[in-house]
């Protein structure tokens, strides 16, 4: 046993953990799968694919409607997939937990009910400048249907807020704060309790995109005293097309339906007009993902018996280790050296497009995300275009960050 994997299993049983996934059995051009690009999405475990066959083979059925045995069956699996994400974010009811395509949709759903709902002419909403697209163009269509102002939060040299320029960004037309708990492109840990309480003394309220903190760290939405909180299923080893909105109670029973539909109805007619269900499902119209939110409550309870504090200090020695060891290649920079990070490297490399980077790597086994990381003008304010980004989860090991600088190394003398 090498010195790495001594330090690898007093951490985490990383070898009883790779077990579940069967995807990391699989070569990629010859070589053993090094998959690194888990900020995009990560890899699913077999109990969750397990677990989406055994629903479609013993219970495939719509939920809430019927009547008949499998129409039960799978209602009872869908809405205890309800119950494991209010406990596994802390909510305080399960009300709160509004199903979505993802974190997209959950913004989307946040600006078109509650932003068209509450915001006037004039009303400011402040972004920080770490943003995914999907939590700037939501409000940049709002702004310009609405006639809003969108204020930016900036970021230091290191690809940490600016928490002085926040505090200074408030005005009496503040009504609104958007910002990730965790940065995709830089792994930024943004201090979102301490920011939503600024807001809340400003009267404003908070958006926090946790895509990226969910599968990494615990989140408890009543300690951060988020308003609106949203992560989806892909990136904490779930399934795609499936993602949650929190919203705390009073606000989402305030807020208008966004979506018409079935299900979200109380009744419906031509006289005496609609009346709509109560919360949570008044924002899930149609038929939702039925499987995959089975699959989520898999996922979610497979992170539990891991542990999410567990899977986070393993992560972070993996940061660590994979930045000390980047940092000692000539001619590489790395983008993002805040201070409290979460397990994602951003880097460019002297004379290399990062497209080159990626694609010769991948030659090798190596799977990495190069381009903007749909966060354009973060990369703008550092003056590039694009990066390569390795982004870590709980399966990754320090041999194969050995294996991933030593591929990186024989591409950078292929490339210059």
């Amino acid at each position: 046993m090498t010195a790495m994997t001594a330090l690898n299993e007093s951490v985490l049983d990383v070898t009883r953990v790779r077990r579940d996934f069967p995807i990391l059995e699989r070569q990629v051009h010859g070589n053993p799968l090094i998959y690194l690009d888990n900020a995009a999405t990560s890899q699913t475990p077999r109990q969750v694919i397990e677990t989406l066959d055994h629903y479609y083979r013993h219970y495939n059925a719509n939920i809430h409607r019927g009547l008949h045995t499998l129409a039960d069956e799978a209602t009872a699996a869908f809405e205890q997939t309800r119950d494991s994400v209010r406990d596994f974010i802390g909510a305080a009811d399960r009300r709160e937990i509004v199903f979505t395509s993802g974190t997209t949709e959950a913004i989307n759903l946040v600006a078109n009910s509650w932003g068209w709902a509450n915001l006037k002419p004039g009303d400011e909403i402040l972004i920080s400048q770490l943003e995914h697209h999907s939590n700037i163009v939501p409000w940049q269509l709002l702004a310009e249907q609405l006639e809003l102002v969108i204020r930016v939060i900036p970021v230091d040299e290191q690809g940490a807020l600016d928490m002085t320029a926040y505090r200074e960004l408030f005005t009496e037309r503040t009504r609104l704060v958007a910002v990730n708990h965790i940065s995709n492109a830089f792994g930024t840990i943004n201090p979102v309790r301490e920011m939503a309480a600024i807001a809340h003394r400003h009267g404003a309220l908070i958006m926090v995109d946790g895509a990226q903190a969910a599968p990494h760290e615990p989140v408890d939405v009543q300690h951060i005293d988020a308003d609106f909180y949203a992560f989806s299923a892909h990136k904490v080893y779930g399934p795609t097309g499936v993602g949650v909105l929190y919203g705390k109670a009073a606000l989402l029973e305030a807020m208008p339906p966004w979506q018409g539909g079935g299900e979200m109805i109380r009744t419906v007619s031509f006289d005496a007009g609609t009346t709509y269900a109560a919360i949570p499902h008044k924002f899930e119209a149609g038929t939702p993902p039925i499987a995959e939110v089975v699959g989520l409550g898999r996922a979610l309870s497979w992170v539990n018996d891991i542990g999410i504090s567990l899977i986070g200090a393993w992560e972070q020695q993996l940061l660590m280790h994979a930045t000390k060891r980047m940092t000692s290649i000539d001619g590489l920079r790395i983008l993002g050296t805040a201070p409290h990070k979460a397990g994602v490297i951003s880097f460019v490399v002297d004379g290399a497009h990062a497209q080159d980077i990626g694609l010769l790597i991948d030659q090798l086994g190596v799977a990495v995300r190069t381009g903007n990381h749909c966060a354009q003008p973060l990369l703008q304010h550092f003056g590039v275009e694009a990066t390569c980004r390795a982004s870590f989860a709980a399966y990754n090991t320090f041999e194969e960050i050995e294996a991933f600088v030593a591929a990186l190394e024989r591409v950078i003398r292929m490339v210059r």
